[in-house]
């Protein structure tokens, strides 16, 4: 049986983490500090754990001394140096949430959704020096759909991981594995997003507003907007028609029951779900990023 290393983070890399160890011996966790579930997970089943940042050769230092065959990384929240990526016997290689070359970086599930992309999917690829730039071993598409969120896709990916880890480790116990280059005219990369990087901006046509909401709804922090100085976390939106006044400016209320019908760049936005307390909104008023505390 391979014997493995996993580098994992968060929730889905616990998830994946869990399957891992029902089906391959583990020979030790590297993980995040938050990462609780998998620290705890460490513990009952005993097996050697190095938390925190693993660069400048601390995490080197825990596991140079245990060898194995494989190591996987899933959702890991640190970039993988040299002395790591070289430690396995075979491979080291990554699982990551897009076709690559496509949408190299952090999130790319929500990148694509906010840009409108009809598919997306899960890459097997192996790690070296770059960021998500090694050799690509197999991917698994998955599509996009018209009202998915960064959550469901996210839901989709969980599906996807551990079939896709299973199916490389099986292609290295065979010796059948096969490497496809990646094409840099074809590569894109996407930077990392941070709760402030929501803000709506009302000049935008409907569907990029759309497409922006649903990228971050709950359980990411949300887009979100001000008015009156409280700050509004928008969940989920909807495209409607309603008669245009060249008077009306963007980001303005036009109607507030039973529904919030505002103003965008092109057309009308309905406001479906949203997160706020203690604010009653006014037709006419309007929703401003530079009116908050």
């Amino acid at each position: 049986m391979l014997t493995l290393g996993v580098l994992c983070s968060g929730g889905l890399g616990f998830d994946t983490l869990v399957k891992i160890k029902n089906n391959y011996e583990i020979k030790f966790i590297l993980t995040d500090k938050k990462s609780l579930d998998i620290i705890q997970f460490s513990k009952e089943k005993n097996i050697p754990l190095f938390s925190g940042n693993p660069r400048n050769g601390l995490a080197y230092e825990f596991i140079k001394n245990i060898k194995v065959d494989v190591i996987v990384s899933i959702n890991y929240l640190f970039l993988i140096e040299q002395d790591i990526y070289n430690h396995s016997n075979k491979i080291t290689f990554n699982i990551h949430g897009s076709l690559l070359p496509k949408y190299r970086g952090r999130t790319p599930h929500v990148w694509a959704i906010i840009n409108g992309e009809k598919k997306t999917g899960v890459t097997a690829h192996l790690i070296d020096s770059g960021c998500d730039t090694g050799d690509v071993i197999d991917q698994i598409e998955i599509s996009i759909g018209e009202n998915d969120t960064g959550g469901i896709i996210l839901g989709k990916y969980s599906k996807e991981y551990f079939p896709l880890i299973k199916n490389v480790l099986d292609k290295i116990k065979l010796n059948q594995l096969k490497l496809t280059k990646q094409l840099e005219e074809d590569a894109s990369c996407f930077g990392k997003r941070i709760p402030t990087d929501g803000e709506i901006n009302w000049s935008w046509n409907t569907e990029v507003i759309r497409n922006w909401v649903r990228a971050q709804a709950h359980p990411y922090p949300g887009a979100f907007t001000f008015y009156n100085c409280h700050k509004i976390i928008i969940d989920k939106v909807s495209r409607i028609n309603y008669e245009n006044n060249s008077n009306i400016q963007n980001g303005e209320i036009v109607k507030i029951n039973p529904d919030i019908i505002v103003k965008t760049g092109k057309g009308f936005i309905k406001l479906d779900i949203i997160r706020t307390e203690n604010c009653i909104f006014k037709i006419g008023k309007k929703f401003n990023n530079e009116d908050r505390k």
